[in-house]
């Protein structure tokens, strides 16, 4: 799955219930190489520079979930990491440093899914993913939170507002792009030859 390798993405899966990482591990093995552990200090010495994807749980028995994910994006890691938990969002996640936030129970094929959305996004430049991380984490506090609740949150604000300074910057390039150039870099992301 991943995009011009030749070695399967490296997917490390945060969970301490042990029978659901097991679960995730035999859904995701057959196209990616899998490390599950059941404690935040456990990811920690997991996460490398050739990891891929981390499925993150928020609610883990040593750190918990946010502060795993603060701590490696202090590494400076470049790994697409996806909250998958059962705590329903809440404004915290507009300052949390995920790409993308999946409420359990998860199915194979979202989780499937999910681990090609994120290799793509990968490739992404640094803008792109930024914009799509934050829309990531506008529709999971919208989905459960209505627009009148959100009406006077601040962060949510600030959160639309950086979306449509993104939103402008990547259609600025995207109108800069030649066809030829737009083209090799649509077939580049969908991983085809033409």
């Amino acid at each position: 799955m991943r995009l011009n390798t030749q070695t399967d993405p490296s997917v490390l899966v945060v969970e301490d219930e042990h029978s659901l990482g097991s679960v995730y591990r035999h859904w995701l093995s057959r196209e990616c190489d899998v490390t599950v552990v059941d404690r935040g200090t456990d990811a920690l010495d997991a996460v490398t520079d050739d990891t891929d994807v981390v499925f993150l749980d928020r609610r883990l028995p040593d750190l918990d979930g946010v502060t795993v994910l603060e701590r490696i994006r202090e590494r400076d890691i470049d790994v697409r990491v996806v909250m998958v938990t059962g705590v329903k969002p809440d404004v915290d996640v507009l300052d949390m440093g995920f790409d993308d936030y999946l409420c359990k129970p998860v199915s194979e094929a979202e989780l499937r899914h999910c681990v090609r959305r994120m290799l793509a996004r990968a490739t992404f430049d640094e803008a792109t993913r930024e914009y799509y991380a934050l829309c990531s984490r506008k529709a999971a506090l919208e989905s459960v939170a209505s627009q009148n609740e959100l009406a006077d949150v601040h962060e949510y604000d600030q959160i639309e507002a950086r979306i449509d300074e993104l939103r402008a910057e990547i259609e600025d390039a995207v109108d800069s792009f030649e066809s030829a150039d737009f083209g090799a870099a649509f077939h580049t992301i969908a991983g085809t030859n033409d």
